[in-house]
C-alpha cells in the first residue's frame, strides 16, 4: 500500500480503500481500478490522495467492523464539518445531539476490542477526522469504565468541539504536524481559545454544555496561565487526561501530509514513558478497547528476527503466543522465561495502521495438526482470564495522581 497525491493518480491504478460520500453510501470498492470519472471524483471531493495497492500487492481483508468503521469515520465527518461551519457563523447546532448519539450507539458499549485502522489526513480535514477518531476513543474508553451516560455525552462533546479553532492555525504551522516550537504551540492555543469564544454562545443549548465547555476549557489552557476565575475540580482534571490520552495516542497513529504514522506499540510505549500526563489507568483502558498486537500481525523481535503472532494476549499485549520464522519455534511469551529470550520490537503496519500480511509472509507460515492443536490450547488459557484486569489494578491511583 502507497499513497499517491491526488494529482498523480492514473487510471488502472487500483484502491486499497474503498471511498464512501457523505451519506456514508459506497462509492468505489477496495481494489477497484480508477477510471478517468473515479479520478476527477476524488479530486472533486478535495481529497489530497488516496492509498493506492501496489500491482501484485493482494486485497487486504476487511471485516464486516472494519467497513462499518470507515463508513462511519466519513458520515460524522461531514456531520461535524457542517456542525463546526455553523458554530463559526452562529448558528444552531441542532444536530450536535444526534452525532453523539451515533458514536455512543456504535461505540459506547462495545464488549471487545476493535482494530482502529487509521485515514489520512490534510491541514485542511485534520480537525474534523482527529476529532471523529478522539471523540470514539473517548466513548470506548469511558464505556469500560463505566462512566454515566451523560459524562460520556459531555467527554464526547468536548472530544468532537475542543478543535473547531484548528481553523484559525496558520496552515505553515499546521503543515508540520508535531514538530511544533513554542512560538507555534503559542499561536495554535491562542486559535483554539479563539474556538472556546464561538462555543460559549451554546452554554444553555444542552444539558451537558456547560460541563463540556469547561472540560474544553481545562485541556486547551493546560500548561498556561490563561484559565482566568475557572477552577477546574478533580473530576475536570480527570477527564482532561482521559482526553489527552486519547488525543495524543490518534495524532500519533494518524497519517499526515509529512508526517508518517508509528504503530500502537510504540504510540503506547510514548504515552506509558510518561505517566504524570498519561496516567497509567486511561492508558490501560485504552488497550482494552482496540488490537495492539492481534493475531495474525506480523512482528519485529528485539533480536533482528521476524515472527507472527499466533494468539493475541487480551491481557498483556506484548506477551502474545507468537511463531517465529528463523526456527519456525512457537514462543508463549506469558511465561517470564520464555520473555528473557524474545522480545517483541514492533508491529509492521501499512500507512493506515492495518495489520500488514503480504504473500510472502504467508508462504512462510503453513500451520500443521500440531500447531493448530497447539494455538487451541493457548487460546483456551488466556481468554478466561477477566478482562480489564490491569485497569483495575490503577484504579486506586487516581486521585493520588492528581
Amino acid at each position: 500500500m502507497q499513497f499517491v497525491a491526488t494529482d498523480e493518480l492514473k487510471t488502472g491504478m487500483r484502491l486499497a480503500k474503498p471511498i464512501y460520500n457523505k451519506n456514508g453510501v459506497l462509492l468505489y470498492d477496495i481494489n477497484s481500478r480508477l477510471t478517468v470519472a473515479a479520478i476527477n471524483s476524488i479530486k472533486n471531493f478535495g481529497l489530497i490522495g488516496i492509498y493506492i495497492l501496489e500491482p501484485a500487492e493482494p486485497v487486504p481483508p476487511l471485516s464486516r467492523e472494519d467497513i462499518a468503521f470507515e463508513q462511519m469515520q466519513t458520515i460524522c465527518m461531514f456531520k461535524l464539518r457542517e456542525i463546526m461551519d455553523q458554530v463559526v457563523s452562529r448558528q444552531k447546532i441542532d444536530s450536535l445531539n444526534s452525532l453523539i448519539e451515533d458514536i455512543l450507539r456504535n461505540y459506547g458499549k462495545l464488549d471487545h476490542r476493535v482494530n482502529f485502522n487509521q485515514n489520512l489526513r490534510s491541514p485542511e480535514d485534520f480537525m474534523y477526522k482527529h476529532a471523529i477518531s478522539t471523540a470514539i476513543l473517548v466513548a470506548m474508553i469511558t464505556s469500560r469504565l463505566s462512566y454515566t451516560v451523560q459524562k460520556q455525552r459531555t467527554m464526547i462533546a468536548a472530544a468532537l468541539l475542543f478543535g473547531v479553532g484548528y481553523r484559525y492555525v496558520p496552515r505553515a504551522i499546521l503543515e508540520k504536524g508535531e514538530d511544533l516550537d513554542e512560538s507555534d504551540r503559542e499561536a495554535t492555543r491562542r486559535s483554539l481559545a479563539r474556538g472556546l469564544d464561538f462555543l460559549s454562545n451554546y452554554r444553555g443549548d444542552f444539558d451537558y454544555f456547560p460541563r463540556a465547555l469547561a472540560l474544553m476549557q481545562v485541556f486547551v489552557y493546560h500548561g498556561s496561565d490563561d484559565l482566568g476565575s475557572l477552577k477546574p475540580d478533580e473530576d475536570l482534571l480527570q477527564m482532561r487526561m482521559l482526553l489527552r490520552v486519547a488525543d495524543q495516542f490518534d495524532r500519533a497513529t494518524a497519517m499526515n501530509i509529512g508526517h508518517a504514522p508509528i504503530s500502537e506499540i510504540a504510540a503506547i510505549r510514548m504515552l506509558e514513558s510518561d505517566p504524570y500526563e498519561y496516567h497509567p489507568v486511561y492508558v490501560t483502558t485504552l488497550c482494552e478497547c482496540i488490537h495492539i498486537c492481534p493475531g495474525a500481525a506480523r512482528v519485529d523481535f528485539a533480536d533482528g528476527t521476524k515472527g507472527i503472532v499466533l494468539v493475541e494476549n487480551p491481557v498483556d499485549f506484548m506477551h502474545p503466543v507468537v511463531l517465529r520464522f528463523s526456527d519456525n519455534e512457537i514462543y508463549d511469551l506469558t511465561k517470564p522465561a520464555v520473555q528473557r529470550l524474545i522480545q517483541i520490537k514492533d508491529i509492521m503496519k501499512t500507512m493506515d495502521n492495518r495489520v500488514k500480511m503480504d504473500a510472502d509472509t504467508i508462504k512462510q507460515f503453513v500451520p500443521d495438526e500440531r500447531l493448530i492443536e497447539l494455538t487451541k490450547k493457548f487460546r483456551a488459557a488466556l481468554y478466561p482470564v477477566a478482562s480489564g484486569q490491569r485497569t483495575k489494578e490503577y484504579k486506586g491511583d487516581l486521585v493520588s495522581h492528581i
